[in-house]
This record gives C-alpha cells, structure tokens and sequence, in this order.
C-alpha cells in the first residue's frame, strides 16, 4: 500500500490471483490499521527526534479527507519524516516542532511560517522561480533585466562560497544581505518599478536568504521538503485522500514511518517486519 501506492481493489486483486489470499476490503483496511497503531510509538520517537535537530525542513500540501480539503504537512530531517494533516495555520508548526525547538526552519514564504522565533532560512529556489516569471511577462524592461542579474548572481556567489573559517562565512554572509538589500531598496516604492512586490519580499525576509553561507550544515532550499511530500502526492492522486479521520491518522502514520526508513536506506519490508515482531510499547 505505502511502497507500491496501490488502491485497495488492486492489493486485493494482487494477492486472490498470485497468493491465492481473498481477503475482503475491509479485511486489508483493518490490517494497515493495525500496522499503523503498533506503529505509533516509533512514530513519536521520529518526531521527538525532528524536535531536537538542529535543521527542519517543512512544507505543506492539500489532503481531503471524506471530501473535505484540508492540508499535510511534512517536517523533515536527514533521517527523519514526519507528516500530519490539519490547517493551514502557524498552529501546526507550533504543534509539531513544540516550544523547545530552537533549530534553523527552512521553508518557503508561506505567512505561516513568519511567526517562527528562531533562525530561519527560505528557499532560494522559490525566490529565484519569481525572476524568470517577471522577465518572461516583461521581456523589454532593462531595469528589470538588469536588477534580475543581480540577484541572480549574488546568489551564485553564496552558493559557491566556500570557507572553514566561521567569521569569513558570516561576513560573507552579512556583505550578500547587505548587497542585495543595496540591489532593491531602488525599487521598492517605485509604482513604475514591476519588480516592487519582490524587492518589499526580499526587504522583509533578507536576514533569511543568506543563513546557508554562514551555516554550511544549512540548504539553500527547501527542496528536501518538496521530495519527501512525492510521495503523498503520488498518493493522493491515486486514491483522492482519505475517507475518514481514522483513515487519515493512519495515513500519516504510515507515511511517516515509510518515509523515515526510505530515507534511512533501510529496507521497508524488512523494517516493518522488524515493527511488528517487536514487543508492544
């Protein structure tokens, strides 16, 4: 079901007509249920464990359940996957990360991740999709072009910047923010300028582009997010979402248990054998 994204009618198809295993619909809901509740120890161990890293990574899609739209959210490590549904509000960031958090947050610009205290990096990536968006519909602005080289560069430099030294990478980390603030401050109240919204953005988030030069342990994007929620997303365009709240627990369940050992290279059958055959937490 996780690993293959099967709907139900094909795992039963699958096992009638290879195994000779006719199990009803209900039947298969009832044992990924029961995989998903002896799973929920491990589960909170992941997220205890995403509590206490020292980078997050998190990102949010749609999800119905019974029909109704609503949102997954992904926070993710190098070796850890955590998934839940709920809102599209910053109380899910605060529910999942806890009040001890003190980690670097690395997201896009969605305003639900404004509140967060701590350091914070957004993804170039997303600032960087913007650029060819404003060109592609203004092609003859030169101030435009202009302006867009230069982002585009300072960029680069922060990405091929590269020092053992912490006060150069801070310095060169301080310069980036500083130069690109330099680049926009031009532009963000002409009402003739297109690229006004973007440089207000980057104004307001510019202490959160550059973390990455400073901390090498931090990406320059959120791409870790995105690749992890594949997977639901596949998901979902197979089976629609999710019919109940049950359902939907142990969907995020699974999913984070998966997800965790996909990207821990273990093998899942193997590891979800090893779950079962364990004792009852």
């Amino acid at each position: 079901r996780e690993e293959g994204r099967l709907p139900f009618a094909t795992i039963q198809w699958y096992l009638a007509t290879v195994h000779q295993l006719p199990l009803s619909l209900g039947e298969l809901v009832t044992v990924v249920q029961q995989v998903a509740q002896r799973g929920e120890g491990a589960v909170k161990a992941i997220q205890a464990a995403i509590q206490q890293s020292a980078v997050v990574h998190a990102d949010e899609t749609g999800w119905r359940e019974k029909g109704k739209n609503g949102y997954v959210w992904t926070f993710s490590t190098r070796t850890e996957r955590s998934f839940v549904r709920g809102g599209r509000t910053k109380e899910v960031i605060d529910e999942v990360l806890g009040p001890h958090f003190t980690g670097v947050l690395v997201s896009d610009f969605y305003a639900g991740y404004h509140h967060y205290p701590g350091i914070h990096q957004r993804c170039g990536a997303h600032l960087l999709r913007d650029l060819p968006d404003l060109t592609d519909v203004y092609p003859s602005d030169q101030r435009l072009a202009n302006w867009a080289a230069v982002v585009l560069k300072l960029y680069h430099e922060g990405v091929t910047f590269s020092s053992a030294a912490e006060p150069q990478r801070l310095g060169k980390q301080h310069a980036l923010e500083e130069q690109l603030l330099a680049a926009c401050s031009p532009f963000q109240s002409d009402p003739r300028a297109v690229q006004a919204k973007l440089c207000r953005r980057i104004a307001r988030h510019i202490k959160e582009l550059f973390v990455f030069v400073g901390n090498p342990t931090v990406p320059a994007t959120n791409n870790a997010a995105e690749r992890s929620l594949r997977h639901l997303v596949t998901s979902r365009k197979i089976s629609g979402g999710t019919q109940s709240p049950r359902g939907t627990t142990s969907k995020m369940t699974l999913a984070s248990l998966f997800g965790t050992w996909r990207v821990r290279g273990l093998n899942p059958l193997d590891a979800c054998r090893d779950l079962l055959q364990s004792p009852h937490q």
